[in-house]
């Protein structure tokens, strides 16, 4: 997403996965602290499983730790939203055609407003259907209710072993947040080991590097200095 290349490719949770695991080894990492946004976080979670000895800590906000047991994990006008997504030939013009994301639901979801020359540059990666396409493929991903089996399995996979393990965490929230909300800050509090946690005010909502990004960076700074 973003500036990355778009190849001709599926744009599936393992997609992404797969060009992670390549660029980690072309670059010959081997000690890692990762943070993660959003499907980023999904991604980490499952390098983190496979790769425990690789990595020394995981920052983590604003993700779905989690397969949604159903739709009723959604507010109202988030179920409508995702079900449009999903379903074929909404979607498609929703998101390839109008560029939903980037023109309506991102001005929308921030808790300030964005100036003509910054929306200009979230718009750039994105001018045409085939550019729009990992975004649409991201929405059709969460797994809801089981499907797609194999991304509910992976994630499901993820956070058992994130339960188990021991490797620093920060978990990164805010005021009023979104997808992150008091209950997901409990749980975590509840079954994960060797978490911080990080309030990091608000008002912010979803994408918290853009509304609060001087706290945020301030809060994985301070983190950074307990990961050995």
């Amino acid at each position: 997403m973003g500036r990355s290349g778009k190849p001709d490719i599926g744009y599936r949770l393992v997609d992404h996965i797969a060009h992670v695991d390549a660029l980690v080894g072309a670059l010959g990492l081997s000690e890692m602290v990762i943070v993660g946004h959003d499907w980023g976080v999904a991604i980490a979670l499952d390098r983190l499983r496979r790769f425990p000895d690789q990595v020394k800590g995981i920052a983590f906000m604003e993700a779905h730790l989690r397969p949604l047991a159903g739709w009723e994990a959604f507010d109202p006008d988030g179920r409508e939203l995702f079900q449009q997504l999903r379903t074929e030939g909404v979607g498609e013009r929703m998101v390839l055609q109008d560029n939903f994301f980037v023109d309506t639901l991102l001005p929308a979801a921030l808790r300030r407003e964005l100036s003509a020359q910054e929306l200009d540059v979230y718009r750039r990666p994105f001018p045409d259907a085939a550019s729009r396409r990992p975004l649409l493929r991201w929405a059709r991903e969460i797994p809801i209710a089981g499907q797609p089996a194999d991304v509910a399995d992976l994630m499901s996979a993820a956070a058992a072993h994130l339960e188990s393990s021991s490797v620093p965490k920060l978990l990164l929230h805010a005021s009023p947040g979104a997808i992150v909300n008091p209950s997901t800050v409990a749980w975590c509090r509840q079954h994960l080991s060797a978490l911080t946690v990080v309030d990091v005010g608000g008002p912010a909502g979803h994408f918290l590097p853009e509304d609060r990004p001087t706290e945020v960076a301030d809060a994985i700074w301070g983190w950074l200095a307990s990961v050995r």
